[in-house]
């Protein structure tokens, strides 16, 4: 033990940042091949302190959350119960997720889904794979099939009584939408629909068909895995029993006859 706190005592002042400047030298050379998980965690800290030892704290972040994702996705206040997180160190953390998440939607907007769904997909299960509640978003397109904006409407677990298609229908106006795609995240990681996810879809379709606006999917991201309502046909049934009910004449209600 004596020999150890000599030897680290001796050690160069700058051995830290000569660590520092192989691994930016190792990314900058390869990118991320071969990088493990906390060695990626390490580098972002490094942003916010250009001066501290931060491969064990990303070390014991890794532990605590699990994964690289759970790091990115984790509440500030509970990256800085990890011991040696900051408010400083922090930054690096939050920096590149906003950058990525900012990145990942640019390069979508004003896309074809159809045409760029390795694109749409690697922002939604970006965007959505680790988060610890339920969010839904609704990707709204022109009548080009075009991603003209993204927006989260409603967090929390996901029923017919909490996903409302007035506001769903509200914002698909405001954006001027000729469509819209549905997405939403299970936390579980497990992707299959719910009753409630069957019940809420066929809600929406049904209130978008009233207003004119399209619904070409509603998508389920899990863990590395997703469920399209549109892949599995279940889009066209909710369709075909949407066209059959306008169909279908309303009952007439004859009043009473007036008593003489």
């Amino acid at each position: 033990m004596k020999h150890n706190r000599v030897a680290k005592a001796n050690a160069p002042p700058d051995s830290k940042e000569g660590h520092r400047k192989r691994l930016r030298e190792k990314f900058l050379a390869s990118g991320l091949s071969g990088f493990h998980d906390y060695e990626v965690i390490e580098l972002l800290l490094t942003l916010g302190t250009p001066r501290k030892d931060c491969k064990d704290t990303a070390k014991a972040a890794l532990r605590h959350f699990k994964s690289l994702q759970g790091v990115l996705e984790a509440h500030p206040s509970e990256l800085c119960n990890v011991p040696g997180i900051g408010p400083k160190n922090l930054f690096g953390i939050k920096l590149i997720k906003a950058v990525a998440d900012r990145y990942l939607e640019k390069a979508i907007l004003h896309k074809d889904p159809v045409c760029n769904s390795k694109t749409l997909f690697e922002y939604l299960y970006h965007t959505l794979r680790d988060k610890r509640r339920e969010s839904f978003m609704v990707l709204f397109l022109d009548a080009k099939n075009r991603i003209t904006a993204v927006q989260t409407l409603f967090e929390g677990t996901l029923t017919a009584s909490q996903v409302y298609p007035r506001e769903v229908v509200e914002s698909a106006l405001h954006h001027r939408a000729a469509a819209v795609i549905f997405v939403h995240n299970h936390p579980s990681g497990d992707p299959a629909p719910s009753p409630e996810d069957f019940a809420v879809t066929r809600q929406l379709v049904f209130a978008c068909k009233v207003m004119g606006i399209h619904v070409h999917d509603h998508l389920v991201i899990g863990d590395n895995r997703y469920f399209s309502f549109a892949d599995e046909g279940h889009m066209a049934k909710i369709r075909q029993e949407y066209e059959q009910q306008a169909r279908t004449p309303s009952p007439v209600i004859r009043p009473k006859d007036s008593l003489s």
